[in-house]
């Protein structure tokens, strides 16, 4: 019987990859059905199979995580409709990696300060899928699990953290800019869709008119409210605090 006990991150199912994997190509903008089927083979040779610009991101939660996608040029559309998008690379893929991670459970997702698909790569905990169409490669998703029990000795003891020491650690971050949103409705839209949009074109939202506003820090929904107008700039009145849960506090 072996001594040797698996990392904290060896230890996530390798169902949870295979989900974030599955998530992730039933979203790509493809017109073809897209397949992600694990790799196996020289982490480096994936960079060279597909021509296509990488996009990476972090996502901070319970797990966080760390993840890579790139998509053949061709299959997000190369030609003249494509450039003359009002959109980037990323901005295409990004519903393909908010699917990814959103089988994590709660978190954030950001674009920022994301590692190099090299470094990710590079890194044997790393679980990597070869994205295929009609069998052909079209690009490669790369995810790599980061288990935060290590920074929470607290949680694993059992024991609750000195007021004292919760102080100073939310002192650290007093002056840590946070992007605060107001969503009124959200609704889902074809590609080609949104590059058929002019002005005077209407919008229509998944809200009815009166409901209250969505209040978003960091992506994530905290609160609720009602728009308002003062002196000639929108505002939001706070009207319901929401618990970490999504649920009244």
């Amino acid at each position: 019987m072996s001594s040797q006990t698996p990392s904290a991150t060896a230890l996530h199912s390798v169902a949870l990859y295979s989900a974030a994997a599955e998530a992730l190509a039933a979203m790509l903008p493809a017109n073809s059905s897209v397949e992600a089927v694990p790799f196996t083979g020289a982490r480096g040779e994936l960079l060279k199979l597909t021509a296509g610009e990488t996009v990476g991101a972090s996502f901070v939660g319970q797990p966080s995580a760390e993840v890579a996608l790139q998509v053949n040029a061709e299959l997000l559309g190369a030609g003249e409709q494509r450039r003359s998008a009002r959109f980037s690379t990323a901005d295409l893929l990004r519903p393909a990696l908010e699917a990814s991670t959103a089988v994590l459970g709660a978190g954030v997702l950001s674009t920022q300060n994301a590692p190099s698909a090299q470094a990710l790569l590079e890194d044997p905990e790393t679980v990597c899928f070869e994205l295929r169409v009609s069998g052909e490669n079209a690009g490669f998703f790369a995810m790599r699990l980061r288990d935060n029990a290590q920074v929470q000795p607290a949680a694993e003891t059992g024991a609750p953290a000195p007021l004292e020491d919760i102080a100073s650690r939310l002192g650290r971050i007093n002056n840590v800019d946070m992007s605060l949103t107001v969503e009124i409705g959200r609704t889902r839209m074809s590609v080609r869709d949104v590059l058929g949009l002019e002005p005077g074109a209407v919008v229509e939202l998944d809200r009815s008119a009166g409901a209250p506003a969505d209040i978003l820090l960091n992506g994530r929904l905290i609160a609720q409210g009602e728009v308002v107008v003062m002196d000639q700039d929108y505002g939001v009145r706070i009207t319901q605090i929401l618990d970490v849960d999504g649920g009244p506090a």
